[in-house]
């Protein structure tokens, strides 16, 4: 009889495993690899309270949530790599005043040594963010990141005006999670976004989750709003349907708003393999020129990223 630990497959096949799966994806849709918008990298120690904060279930999450991808800095992005990530992102944010220019200082000197990476910068409602976001244009930054929840601040707070005129100045997209998933904070949802939105109806928005669980509301954004875009970061999976489930009646807008959809993946702090981001999208079975659109081809377009 076979021993049942000799069944079971190595550290080495499981990642092999993982990466035919992701590979083989994109290459069944004809495509040179993926763009992920929406992937974390950001200080060790930043990135290790996050990771507490996971194991801990805390309130933000509301549920168990194992990270998948708990690997040192330069493994997770080999793994990106190997996946055939051809660009992504360093989504980071500060929780605090007096955070986000040190966050940004980081991000600029890990942009600069990963080519690969879409340079992310953040901010925070406080004195001083307009220059410091303007500071971060001038080194390069092409994609920000706003967390509403873990800020608990508003987007409509006076103190971002100046850096919400920069950001629609320069056409430069934020990924905001101002969705009240996993669980609602005090700023949380569709309205204070369209306030912004009112006053700056041209500036780029990505609505981090499509929105969820608020995913009617922000589809009625982004086909009110030229520039605002949906990512589908952890929307759509297993895990996510089980508990915020995108209305079925809505799966028609998808197609509607296919230019402005771009794939998201929350890597590496997801709670299952890389593959059901994919597999997700798939499931929704909107086509395979959806698919490339989404995955490839619309953030191509946004970034302008040479392929």
């Amino acid at each position: 009889m076979t021993d049942d630990l000799s069944a079971e497959k190595s550290p080495a096949d499981t990642r092999a495993a993982d990466i035919a799966a992701v590979r083989a994806f994109w290459e069944r849709l004809g495509l040179p690899g993926l763009i992920d918008v929406h992937t974390h990298f950001m200080p060790k120690q930043v990135l290790d309270k996050v990771w507490q904060y996971f194991d801990s279930a805390g309130p933000l999450t509301g549920r168990v949530w194992p990270i998948a991808y708990r690997e040192d800095e330069d493994a997770r992005m080999q793994r990106l790599r190997d996946f055939g990530i051809l660009a992504f992102s360093s989504m980071l944010y500060p929780h605090k005043p007096d955070m986000a220019a040190w966050l940004n200082s980081w991000a600029a000197e890990f942009a600069a040594r990963t080519p690969d990476c879409l340079h992310t910068a953040t901010f925070y409602p406080e004195p001083g963010a307009g220059e410091y976001v303007a500071e971060a244009i001038s080194h390069g930054a092409r994609i920000f990141k706003s967390h509403v929840q873990v800020g608990n601040y508003s987007p409509d707070d006076p103190l971002l005006n100046p850096v919400w005129e920069l950001l629609q100045e320069h056409q430069i997209p934020t990924v905001i999670h101002a969705g009240s998933g996993p669980a609602p904070g005090t700023f949380t949802g569709p309205a204070p976004v369209n306030d912004v939105l009112e006053r700056h109806p041209e500036l780029p928005l990505i609505i981090a989750h499509m929105g969820m669980p608020e995913y009617t509301e922000f589809l009625d954004m982004a086909e009110r709003f030229p520039n605002v875009y949906l990512d589908t970061t952890m929307a759509f999976t297993t895990f996510t349907e089980a508990e915020i489930p995108f209305p079925p009646a809505d799966r028609a807008r998808l197609l509607t708003l296919q230019d402005r959809i771009l794939h998201g993946s929350d890597f590496p702090n997801i709670p299952y393999p890389y593959i059901e981001s994919l597999d997700a999208l798939q499931r929704l079975d909107l086509g395979d020129d959806w698919l490339r659109a989404v995955c490839f081809d619309n953030a191509v377009r946004l970034f302008g990223i040479a392929v």
